[in-house]
């Protein structure tokens, strides 16, 4: 069967992401067409193909377990000089993305891996390309804003033409709020008890 390259993440929903993207795209960064716009819970990792099956059941207990929370961007960062990368800052739903990243990657799941630098959510809008263009991305969306309410994760896989597609979408299996053990919560429009 042999092995494919995956990776889950939070897409940036219409209208932002095509609009990061296009912005992407246009400070000259060839591999923005490829990428949806997102937040990495999970970077490209590769896994034998016949392990699909154990990775789909493990992103299903993550997302069964995890609950909807607001995301959102504001301003811009940068991993310079580090790592040649500009990107849109998450300020609210970091530590929700840290949660669900750590528990997807957990040594006891089928794609546990340790990462190359500490996470951080973010949302690139600029990777590997000449300097000045990094510093217009850093300066043209110093102003963009976007929220939006998350309620789940994708699978994707990249292609050998280097494209990400998207096998499955995974969506919280919760309300909002965790609820507390013996109390009565308003749960998928019905009344659940705990």
């Amino acid at each position: 069967m042999g092995t494919v390259t995956i990776g889950v993440s939070i897409a940036v929903p219409e209208p932002h992401g095509s609009l990061l993207q296009e912005r992407r795209a246009g400070f000259g960064d060839a591999a923005a067409h490829g990428i949806p716009t997102h937040v990495t819970l999970l970077p490209p990792t590769e896994v034998e193909e016949a392990d699909l099956p154990a990775v789909d059941a493990h992103l299903g207990e993550v997302a069964a377990a995890g609950r909807p929370f607001p995301m959102r961007l504001s301003g811009t960062g940068t991993f310079r000089p580090l790592s040649p990368v500009v990107y849109v800052r998450v300020v609210q739903g970091a530590e929700a993305c840290a949660w669900l990243q750590q528990r997807i990657r957990d040594t006891s799941g089928p794609v546990a891996r340790e990462l190359q630098f500490p996470y951080h959510p973010h949302v690139t809008v600029a990777h590997g390309i000449e300097d000045a263009a990094m510093d217009r991305a850093f300066e043209e969306l110093a102003g963009f804003e976007a929220e939006w309410p998350c309620t789940g994760f994708a699978l994707y896989e990249q292609g050998a033409d280097a494209v990400w597609r998207k096998l499955r979408e995974y969506t919280f299996g919760g309300p909002v709020v965790p609820p507390q053990p013996g109390h009565a919560e308003v749960e998928r429009g019905s009344i659940a008890r705990r």
